[in-house]
């Protein structure tokens, strides 16, 4: 019972490295992402030495904006880009059985009767 423990302990340690491994073809959509939503991420116009521009999604620091810098996509954009805006196919090769393909959850349809 002793050994238990710690086995389980490192078998959820590697299922959780696992998970956060990205395959190339997923890094790749991710920067497409990130370029699909420069517009809101990125300043366009130069600042001063001193000054600071923070970027917020949904209460949570995202990053600095800078010029030229392009802010990763939130998981709520992320889903949207590969729901919407992102090519069939890279998504079919980057997420082949869909198994951790992000998803926007729906909401329930209320019953009609």
């Amino acid at each position: 019972m002793k050994f238990l423990i710690p086995a389980l302990a490192a078998v959820a340690a590697f299922s959780v490295q696992a998970a956060n491994k990205q395959t190339p073809e997923q890094s790749e959509l991710r920067a497409e992402c990130a370029m699909s939503y420069s517009d809101t991420s990125s300043i366009a116009t130069p600042v001063a030495a001193n000054e600071y521009q923070f970027v917020y999604s949904n209460g949570k620091y995202k990053g600095e904006a800078r010029p030229g810098k392009v802010l990763p996509c939130t998981s709520k954009q992320y889903a949207a880009y590969l729901d919407n805006k992102a090519d069939p196919a890279k998504v079919m090769s980057a997420y082949p059985t869909a198994a951790g393909r992000p998803t926007l959850k729906k909401k329930a349809e209320p019953a009609k009767l």
